[in-house]
Protein backbone atom coordinates (compact mmCIF):
# COMPACT_ATOMS: atom_id res chain seq x y z
CA UNK A 1 0.00 0.00 0.00
CA UNK A 2 1.35 3.75 -0.55
CA UNK A 3 0.02 7.11 -0.17
CA UNK A 4 -0.31 9.54 -2.82
CA UNK A 5 -1.14 13.50 -1.89
CA UNK A 6 -4.51 12.62 0.13
CA UNK A 7 -5.55 9.63 -1.77
CA UNK A 8 -4.34 5.52 -0.48
CA UNK A 9 -3.69 2.75 -2.84
CA UNK A 10 -3.70 -0.26 -1.83
CA UNK A 11 -2.73 -3.42 -4.34
CA UNK A 12 -2.66 -7.33 -3.09
CA UNK A 13 0.25 -9.40 -4.35
CA UNK A 14 -0.04 -12.79 -4.00
CA UNK A 15 2.93 -15.09 -2.44
CA UNK A 16 4.17 -16.36 -5.73
CA UNK A 17 4.69 -12.86 -6.82
CA UNK A 18 6.87 -12.29 -4.30
CA UNK A 19 9.67 -11.88 -6.30
CA UNK A 20 8.27 -9.39 -8.49
CA UNK A 21 7.06 -7.43 -5.48
CA UNK A 22 10.30 -7.41 -3.90
CA UNK A 23 11.63 -6.12 -7.27
CA UNK A 24 10.01 -3.08 -7.81
CA UNK A 25 10.64 -1.85 -4.08
CA UNK A 26 12.50 1.04 -3.70
CA UNK A 27 15.48 1.92 -1.43
CA UNK A 28 14.11 4.60 0.43
CA UNK A 29 11.03 2.33 1.11
CA UNK A 30 9.34 1.24 4.65
CA UNK A 31 7.32 -1.93 5.09
CA UNK A 32 5.82 -3.13 7.79
CA UNK A 33 3.97 -6.41 8.24
CA UNK A 34 2.36 -8.93 10.94
CA UNK A 35 4.01 -11.94 12.53
CA UNK A 36 2.60 -15.31 10.34
CA UNK A 37 3.80 -18.55 9.56
CA UNK A 38 5.60 -17.38 6.33
CA UNK A 39 6.43 -13.95 7.71
CA UNK A 40 10.65 -15.24 7.20
CA UNK A 41 10.08 -15.68 3.69
CA UNK A 42 8.44 -12.50 3.01
CA UNK A 43 11.13 -10.67 5.42
CA UNK A 44 14.22 -12.64 3.66
CA UNK A 45 12.98 -11.61 0.32
CA UNK A 46 12.30 -7.99 0.43
CA UNK A 47 14.67 -6.36 3.53
CA UNK A 48 17.49 -5.91 1.03
CA UNK A 49 15.46 -3.80 -1.42
CA UNK A 50 14.62 -1.60 0.95
CA UNK A 51 15.58 0.64 4.14
CA UNK A 52 13.54 -0.87 6.84
CA UNK A 53 10.76 -3.87 7.24
CA UNK A 54 9.13 -3.69 10.52
CA UNK A 55 7.38 -7.19 11.41
CA UNK A 56 4.43 -6.53 14.09
CA UNK A 57 3.32 -8.80 16.97
CA UNK A 58 -0.40 -8.86 16.27
CA UNK A 59 -1.18 -9.63 19.47
CA UNK A 60 0.82 -6.49 20.83
CA UNK A 61 -0.68 -4.31 18.55
CA UNK A 62 -4.33 -3.95 20.09
CA UNK A 63 -4.87 -1.85 17.31
CA UNK A 64 -5.19 -4.34 14.79
CA UNK A 65 -5.81 -7.40 16.96
CA UNK A 66 -9.50 -5.48 18.72
CA UNK A 67 -10.17 -3.76 16.16
CA UNK A 68 -13.69 -4.12 14.43
CA UNK A 69 -13.52 -3.90 11.31
CA UNK A 70 -11.00 -7.06 10.85
CA UNK A 71 -10.15 -7.37 6.91
CA UNK A 72 -7.01 -7.03 4.90
CA UNK A 73 -7.26 -3.35 3.71
CA UNK A 74 -8.14 -2.03 7.10
CA UNK A 75 -4.85 -3.50 8.75
CA UNK A 76 -3.05 -2.49 5.99
CA UNK A 77 -3.88 1.16 6.28
CA UNK A 78 -3.63 0.65 9.96
CA UNK A 79 0.04 -0.48 9.75
CA UNK A 80 1.23 2.04 7.17
CA UNK A 81 -0.46 4.62 9.18
CA UNK A 82 1.25 3.61 12.91
CA UNK A 83 4.87 2.63 10.95
CA UNK A 84 4.78 6.33 9.38
CA UNK A 85 4.52 7.34 13.02
CA UNK A 86 7.02 4.66 13.95
CA UNK A 87 4.43 3.35 16.84
CA UNK A 88 4.67 -0.06 15.85
CA UNK A 89 5.35 -2.88 18.50
CA UNK A 90 7.94 -4.79 16.41
CA UNK A 91 9.71 -8.39 16.48
CA UNK A 92 12.85 -8.58 16.65
CA UNK A 93 14.42 -10.91 13.98
CA UNK A 94 16.65 -14.10 14.67
CA UNK A 95 19.43 -15.34 12.61
CA UNK A 96 18.83 -18.33 10.86
CA UNK A 97 20.68 -20.48 13.30
CA UNK A 98 19.08 -18.95 16.40
CA UNK A 99 15.70 -19.96 14.83
CA UNK A 100 16.42 -23.14 14.05
CA UNK A 101 17.62 -23.51 17.25
CA UNK A 102 14.75 -21.96 18.93
CA UNK A 103 12.59 -24.55 16.80
CA UNK A 104 14.25 -27.37 18.02
CA UNK A 105 13.88 -26.48 21.68
CA UNK A 106 9.91 -26.11 21.17
CA UNK A 107 9.86 -29.44 19.68
CA UNK A 108 12.20 -30.63 22.02
CA UNK A 109 10.16 -29.26 24.91
CA UNK A 110 6.73 -30.60 23.29
CA UNK A 111 7.86 -33.94 23.48
CA UNK A 112 8.41 -33.89 27.13
CA UNK A 113 5.13 -32.97 27.96
CA UNK A 114 3.77 -35.56 25.72
CA UNK A 115 6.24 -38.17 27.47
CA UNK A 116 4.59 -36.59 31.05
CA UNK A 117 1.44 -36.66 30.49
CA UNK A 118 1.64 -40.47 29.00
CA UNK A 119 3.56 -41.14 32.75
CA UNK A 120 0.79 -39.17 34.57
CA UNK A 121 -1.30 -41.78 32.61
CA UNK A 122 0.01 -45.06 34.04
CA UNK A 123 0.32 -43.58 37.41
CA UNK A 124 -3.30 -42.99 37.38
CA UNK A 125 -3.84 -46.31 35.68
CA UNK A 126 -1.68 -48.44 38.41
CA UNK A 127 -3.28 -46.45 40.57
CA UNK A 128 -6.72 -47.21 39.75
CA UNK A 129 -5.38 -51.10 40.77
CA UNK A 130 -3.83 -50.41 43.61
CA UNK A 131 -0.58 -50.27 42.63
CA UNK A 132 1.05 -46.56 43.91
CA UNK A 133 4.15 -45.56 42.22
CA UNK A 134 6.71 -43.34 43.13
CA UNK A 135 7.25 -40.25 41.25
CA UNK A 136 11.33 -41.44 39.74
CA UNK A 137 9.46 -44.90 38.90
CA UNK A 138 8.73 -44.29 34.94
CA UNK A 139 12.37 -42.52 34.51
CA UNK A 140 14.08 -45.87 33.09
CA UNK A 141 13.52 -48.64 30.72
CA UNK A 142 14.44 -51.12 33.89
CA UNK A 143 11.40 -49.28 35.46
CA UNK A 144 9.28 -49.21 32.37
CA UNK A 145 9.88 -53.53 32.23
CA UNK A 146 8.52 -53.61 35.87
CA UNK A 147 5.98 -52.23 34.91
CA UNK A 148 4.49 -54.43 32.43
CA UNK A 149 5.64 -57.19 34.57
CA UNK A 150 3.06 -56.44 36.95
CA UNK A 151 0.10 -58.67 37.83
CA UNK A 152 -2.92 -56.18 35.75
CA UNK A 153 -5.75 -57.67 33.93
CA UNK A 154 -5.88 -58.36 30.16
CA UNK A 155 -7.43 -54.86 29.40
CA UNK A 156 -5.14 -52.71 31.78
CA UNK A 157 -2.35 -54.57 30.63
CA UNK A 158 -2.60 -53.90 27.10
CA UNK A 159 -3.07 -50.12 27.67
CA UNK A 160 0.12 -50.08 30.06
CA UNK A 161 2.05 -51.59 27.11
CA UNK A 162 0.61 -48.96 24.60
CA UNK A 163 1.30 -46.55 26.81
CA UNK A 164 4.77 -47.52 27.51
CA UNK A 165 5.70 -48.05 23.81
CA UNK A 166 4.91 -44.90 23.42
CA UNK A 167 7.11 -43.21 26.15
CA UNK A 168 10.02 -45.23 24.75
CA UNK A 169 9.43 -43.55 21.35
CA UNK A 170 9.16 -40.22 23.15
CA UNK A 171 12.45 -41.06 24.98
CA UNK A 172 14.34 -42.01 21.58
CA UNK A 173 12.92 -38.95 19.94
CA UNK A 174 13.65 -36.19 22.68
CA UNK A 175 17.20 -37.68 22.98
CA UNK A 176 17.83 -37.71 19.22
CA UNK A 177 16.81 -33.61 19.35
CA UNK A 178 18.92 -33.26 22.36
CA UNK A 179 22.01 -34.67 20.65
CA UNK A 180 21.41 -32.27 17.18
CA UNK A 181 20.82 -29.19 19.83
CA UNK A 182 24.33 -30.12 21.61
CA UNK A 183 25.68 -30.66 18.46
CA UNK A 184 24.69 -27.38 16.79
CA UNK A 185 24.85 -25.33 19.89
CA UNK A 186 28.08 -24.49 19.57
CA UNK A 187 27.60 -22.37 16.56
CA UNK A 188 25.70 -20.06 18.31
CA UNK A 189 27.64 -16.66 19.24
CA UNK A 190 28.01 -16.82 23.10
CA UNK A 191 27.59 -20.82 23.33
CA UNK A 192 31.53 -21.21 25.01
CA UNK A 193 30.83 -18.15 27.28
CA UNK A 194 27.13 -19.39 28.63
CA UNK A 195 28.92 -22.90 28.81
CA UNK A 196 31.31 -21.58 31.32
CA UNK A 197 28.95 -20.77 33.72
CA UNK A 198 28.75 -23.25 36.16
CA UNK A 199 24.47 -24.03 36.15
CA UNK A 200 24.19 -23.84 32.08
CA UNK A 201 24.27 -27.59 30.50
CA UNK A 202 24.33 -27.35 26.51
CA UNK A 203 20.65 -27.56 26.12
CA UNK A 204 19.86 -24.71 28.18
CA UNK A 205 22.92 -22.57 26.88
CA UNK A 206 21.30 -23.56 23.63
CA UNK A 207 17.78 -22.54 24.68
CA UNK A 208 18.47 -19.47 26.35
CA UNK A 209 21.10 -18.06 23.54
CA UNK A 210 18.32 -18.47 20.88
CA UNK A 211 15.88 -16.48 22.83
CA UNK A 212 18.18 -13.69 23.68
CA UNK A 213 19.45 -13.18 19.99
CA UNK A 214 21.83 -10.58 19.71
CA UNK A 215 22.88 -8.93 23.00
CA UNK A 216 23.68 -6.00 21.55
CA UNK A 217 20.08 -5.22 20.91
CA UNK A 218 19.77 -4.76 24.45
CA UNK A 219 20.73 -1.36 26.19
CA UNK A 220 21.10 -3.11 30.02
CA UNK A 221 20.02 -6.22 31.56
CA UNK A 222 17.08 -4.42 32.79
CA UNK A 223 15.88 -4.90 28.93
CA UNK A 224 16.94 -8.38 28.90
CA UNK A 225 14.99 -8.95 31.90
CA UNK A 226 11.71 -7.15 30.27
CA UNK A 227 11.97 -9.30 27.58
CA UNK A 228 11.96 -12.68 29.68
CA UNK A 229 9.06 -11.17 31.16
CA UNK A 230 10.91 -10.83 34.73
CA UNK A 231 9.92 -7.42 35.32
CA UNK A 232 7.02 -6.22 37.32
CA UNK A 233 3.75 -5.12 36.01
CA UNK A 234 3.09 -1.61 36.78
CA UNK A 235 -0.24 0.10 36.89
CA UNK A 236 -0.17 4.04 37.63
CA UNK A 237 -3.26 5.88 39.02
CA UNK A 238 -3.16 9.80 39.41
CA UNK A 239 -0.17 9.44 42.25
CA UNK A 240 -0.27 5.99 43.24
CA UNK A 241 1.55 3.22 41.59
CA UNK A 242 1.27 -0.32 42.16
CA UNK A 243 3.56 -3.04 40.49
CA UNK A 244 2.16 -6.12 40.59
CA UNK A 245 3.30 -9.91 39.54
CA UNK A 246 5.58 -10.40 36.98
CA UNK A 247 4.81 -9.94 32.88
CA UNK A 248 5.68 -13.22 31.81
CA UNK A 249 5.70 -12.47 28.51
CA UNK A 250 8.59 -13.48 25.89
CA UNK A 251 9.86 -16.89 25.88
CA UNK A 252 8.04 -19.25 28.43
CA UNK A 253 10.52 -21.94 27.73
CA UNK A 254 13.81 -19.72 28.11
CA UNK A 255 12.11 -18.44 31.24
CA UNK A 256 12.03 -21.69 32.77
CA UNK A 257 15.23 -22.89 31.31
CA UNK A 258 16.69 -19.77 32.82
CA UNK A 259 14.90 -20.33 36.66
CA UNK A 260 16.31 -24.22 36.39
CA UNK A 261 19.70 -22.95 35.36
CA UNK A 262 19.82 -20.36 38.33
CA UNK A 263 18.41 -22.89 41.23
CA UNK A 264 20.92 -25.14 39.78
CA UNK A 265 24.06 -22.34 39.67
CA UNK A 266 23.13 -21.37 43.10
CA UNK A 267 24.46 -24.36 44.54
CA UNK A 268 28.43 -23.60 43.79
CA UNK A 269 28.11 -19.75 43.73
CA UNK A 270 28.23 -18.26 47.32
CA UNK A 271 27.67 -15.27 45.93
CA UNK A 272 24.19 -16.64 44.38
CA UNK A 273 23.47 -19.05 47.44
CA UNK A 274 23.37 -15.62 49.84
CA UNK A 275 21.46 -13.55 47.56
CA UNK A 276 18.35 -16.40 47.64
CA UNK A 277 18.51 -16.78 50.74
CA UNK A 278 18.31 -13.01 52.10
CA UNK A 279 15.38 -13.11 49.33
CA UNK A 280 13.36 -16.47 50.86
CA UNK A 281 13.96 -15.12 54.20
CA UNK A 282 12.12 -12.04 53.66
CA UNK A 283 9.87 -12.90 50.57
CA UNK A 284 9.20 -16.97 50.70
CA UNK A 285 11.05 -19.25 48.13
CA UNK A 286 8.81 -18.11 44.74
CA UNK A 287 9.61 -14.44 45.01
CA UNK A 288 13.50 -15.79 45.57
CA UNK A 289 13.27 -17.84 42.99
CA UNK A 290 12.20 -14.98 40.52
CA UNK A 291 14.81 -12.75 41.98
CA UNK A 292 17.41 -15.36 41.66
CA UNK A 293 16.38 -15.93 38.32
CA UNK A 294 16.70 -11.83 37.42
CA UNK A 295 20.34 -11.88 38.86
CA UNK A 296 21.17 -14.80 36.96
CA UNK A 297 19.97 -13.54 33.81
CA UNK A 298 22.07 -9.76 34.50
CA UNK A 299 25.28 -12.27 35.31
CA UNK A 300 24.65 -13.80 31.39
CA UNK A 301 23.66 -10.66 30.36
CA UNK A 302 27.45 -8.90 31.03
CA UNK A 303 28.71 -12.38 30.42
CA UNK A 304 27.92 -12.04 26.85
CA UNK A 305 28.17 -8.04 26.18
CA UNK A 306 31.78 -8.39 27.71
CA UNK A 307 32.57 -11.71 26.03
CA UNK A 308 33.67 -13.33 29.73
CA UNK A 309 34.67 -17.13 29.82
CA UNK A 310 34.66 -18.06 33.15
CA UNK A 311 37.71 -20.57 34.50
CA UNK A 312 36.53 -20.34 38.16
CA UNK A 313 32.41 -19.22 37.84
CA UNK A 314 31.75 -19.76 41.99
CA UNK A 315 34.79 -17.33 42.36
CA UNK A 316 34.01 -14.98 39.68
CA UNK A 317 37.88 -15.80 37.78
CA UNK A 318 37.79 -15.51 34.08
CA UNK A 319 39.83 -17.45 31.87
CA UNK A 320 42.84 -16.02 31.37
Amino acid sequence: MHAAGKRTYLRQWPMRELKLFAAQLRKEDELAVEATGNTRLFHDAVVKHVARVAVVNPSQFKVISQSVKKTDKNDAELLALYLAKDLLPEVRMKEPNQRNMTHLAQTRDLLVKQRSALKAKINNLLSAEGTNLKKEALSSNKALDRVLALPLSPIVAAEARVLVGQIRSLTGSIAELEELIEEEGPRLAGHENLMSIKGIGPVSAAVLLSAIGRIEDFDDPGKLAAYFGLVPRVQNSNETEHSGRITKQGNKLARTALVQCALIAKRYSPFLQQFYLRIQRRRGGGKANIALARKFLGVIYHTLKNNWVFEDFPNFVLAS
